[in-house]
């Protein structure tokens, strides 16, 4: 999706490439330029910064901190609290020891009942939180003397201690607003090691030092995110000078190669772009459709092609490379199978070679969001691949607000994923509890076998049942896809050479405005 969307098996390390770039023009990109301020350009921007709504729920915000924290190989850290959580009562009862004097940046103390405000007011239903369903375990969540926080889960929930990275919020400003609407969602106050400096909607934002964090005061003071929704755009201003680092996708981070004083970082990511297919849409609707888009797609040129090789096929929602792939379901294109899916079905090629059946066309229309070079490429390729089993697909561009009323009849090229556990990316994406339920179940998926394999990995503790139950998961999607899984991607990104120790994490699919090598922009040193 986009940051509208503030987003899996578990990760034992990440992986990291830094490659080297080589000779630019004029002296490089970084000469003259102090390493205390960093501008970088990315795609997109949250509609909110308040962790109420969702923003910063699966870490790396730098204005909040969670009770966890999750390092360069995704190793959950304490953060918020002292130690990994005490786990107890079989699993249900999770209790956190707060860290002393840690302050909000307005210099009031973080307290126990900071935390129990932010999560009842996220699994509050009158709350616009549309990734409240993750924390559905929670039963209660309570103070317990000076400085512990328990939390009491319905059910045992594995991944559960992977949820409290989110971040927490002062209840003695937020909790005097309406979280839906409050002046917080603009102006946040958090513990982090930075705090907002200044919004200006649809540009930028800036971010200055918190010298009191309770981490040590960062040595990058000042840091800007620009917001250029134009992948060529964010390309040329980085070649300007104008900025220090941004997102690109490969092709055009392949024309920094020989530029001196840049590098260029590839992180592994666990996000995949992929066709919703509506089921209230006649065409989308007919699982035979559906399953004859999923063989006539050409998965491997794609990442040749469009992706440049920075990337692989996506034949479900987890990657190749994860532990809860099922390996078996990997799938080449074929035609010859989509035929005669359609055939069987009633779908007659009619004229033009499209095919129509009891008067209706197999066409529908596909949109994916403006200035997005990678996601047209993507629908572009698809549409082609589509036509040559007989389906229309017309590609249109669209804003994400023009694109979001839509969802629920046309198809989009989307972005998904999440790191962490496959819980965490995949009850959102297929339960049919949360369809319709903003970018969640975007395309409206209904599937009871997709449903109990999913209840069932959210609910064991036992890894041999979780794994059964994600095996099933997968094999139903290629049995009655509700989407066309295209690509999982790499994600590129270029930035000059004035740092030391820079890495990047294994990704989700939120990346360029938390992720990125600027993931732990709070620890970066300057270069001797």
């Amino acid at each position: 999706m986009t940051t509208r969307r503030i987003q899996g098996a578990a990760v034992t390390a990440a992986m990291v490439t830094g490659v080297a770039a080589c000779s630019a023009p004029g002296g490089g990109a970084s000469e003259g330029k102090s390493a205390e301020s960093v501008v970088i350009g990315v795609g997109s921007e949250p509609d909110t910064l308040s962790p109420l709504l969702g923003y910063g729920k699966d870490g790396n915000s730098k204005i909040f901190d969670g009770l966890l924290a999750r390092d360069a190989a995704l190793k959950l850290k304490p953060a918020l609290a002292t130690a990994l959580p005490k786990v107890g009562d079989d699993g249900r009862t999770y209790t956190y020891t707060l860290r002393d004097g840690v302050k909000f940046s307005d210099g009031e103390p973080l307290t126990p009942a900071d935390v129990v405000f932010t999560y009842r007011t996220v699994l509050d239903a009158k709350t616009n939180n549309t990734s409240r369903s993750e924390l559905d375990a929670i039963k209660e969540v309570r103070a317990s003397g000076d400085d512990k926080v328990v939390f009491t889960l319905k059910y045992p929930y594995a991944p559960f201690a992977g949820r409290t990275v989110l971040p927490i919020v002062p209840e003695h400003i937020a909790g005097k607003q309406d979280p839906n609407t409050g002046s917080f969602n603009t102006k946040p106050v958090g513990t982090g090691p930075y705090v907002l400096a200044g919004w200006r909607k649809g540009e930028k934002l800036t971010f200055k030092a918190n010298p009191a964090y309770w981490g040590g005061a960062p040595k990058v003071k000042t840091f800007t995110m620009a917001v250029i929704a134009d992948d060529n755009v964010r390309a040329t201003r980085l070649r300007s000078g104008d900025l220090d680092g941004a997102i690109l996708p490969p092709n055009l981070a392949a024309t920094f190669k020989n530029d001196d004083g840049r590098r260029t970082y590839d992180a592994k990511s666990y996000d995949f772009r992929t066709v919703t297919l509506p089921t209230l849409n006649e065409v989308t609707g007919d699982r035979a459709v559906r399953q004859a888009l999923d063989a006539a797609v050409d998965r491997e040129a794609m990442v040749d092609k469009i992706l440049d090789g920075a990337g692989r096929p996506a034949y479900g929602p987890l990657p190749t490379h994860d532990p809860w792939f099922a390996p078996d379901i990997k799938r080449a294109q074929d035609l010859n199978k989509a035929k005669r899916i359609l055939d069987k079905a009633g779908w007659k090629t009619g004229a033009g070679g499209i095919r129509a059946k009891d008067g209706l066309r197999a066409a529908f229309t596909l949109l994916y969001p403006s200035g997005d070079k990678v996601r047209q490429d993507h629908a572009l390729a698809y549409a082609s691949d589509a036509k040559k089993a007989g389906i229309d697909v017309t590609v249109e561009s669209a804003t994400w607000e023009v694109v979001e009323p839509r969802m629920k009849n046309d198809a989009v090229l989307a972005g998904f994923g999440s790191t962490g556990d496959p819980d965490f990316g995949l009850y959102t994406l297929l339960h049919s509890s949360l369809a319709g339920d903003g970018f969640n179940n975007m395309g409206r998926y209904d599937n009871p076998a997709v449903d109990r394999a999913l209840d069932t990995g959210r609910r064991s503790q036992d890894p041999a049942v979780r794994a059964a139950a994600y095996d099933t998961l997968q094999r139903e999607l290629v049995k009655d896809p509700g989407y066309t899984f295209l690509t999982h991607i790499d994600h590129l990104y270029v930035l000059a050479d004035r740092w030391a120790g820079l890495t990047t994490q294994l990704e989700p699919h939120e990346h360029g405005f938390a992720g990125g090598p600027w993931w732990n922009i709070e620890d970066w040193q300057p270069k001797k």
